[in-house]
């Protein structure tokens, strides 16, 4: 027998908040519903549920224009990055935690898991690295990476 019950909270390979999904009787009365990880379906959680959703949509929205405000800043800065080298190799490598050092002397504080960098910069030149603000933006900031 299934059961269906709105999640409360986020739960692990099952759904997120405010998301109504079916589950087993067992599941829900030994497991969710005790642990207040979800409620019963009924008028009153219905409503619970509306009233998530507009606070998570807005809440969203207010993300999304922040984080298309900051992609449009970080599209403007160039940051130089000085390092030891001979003959255009470098004596170790530019790392994420590098070109977040370099944002953060232009003013701009980021954590370091939005800066994509697949793999360290081991050469002198200019490099366009990623840097993932939001699931739905993106801004790209050139890195040059000069001798000492």
């Amino acid at each position: 027998m299934t059961k269906e019950v709105l999640l409360m909270a986020d739960v692990a390979d099952l759904g997120a908040e405010g998301d109504v999904v079916k589950v087993s009787e067992g599941y829900a009365r030994n497991y969710l519903l005790p642990r207040k990880l979800a409620a019963p379906v009924t008028g009153a959680t219905m409503k619970r549920l509306e009233k998530i959703r507009k606070e998570r949509e807005a809440t969203r929205k207010v993300e999304l224009a922040a984080a298309q405000e900051l992609a449009a800043k970080l599209e403007k800065i160039s940051c130089t990055i000085p390092v030891k080298a001979k003959e255009e190799k470098l004596y170790g490598s530019v790392t994420v935690n590098d070109v977040v050092d370099a944002l953060k002397a232009n003013g701009v504080q980021l954590d370091k898991s939005k800066v994509l960098l697949a793999e360290p910069i081991k050469e002198l030149g200019v490099f366009e690295v990623k840097i993932k603000l939001h699931a739905e933006v993106e801004a790209t900031i050139k890195v040059w990476v000069v001798e000492e």
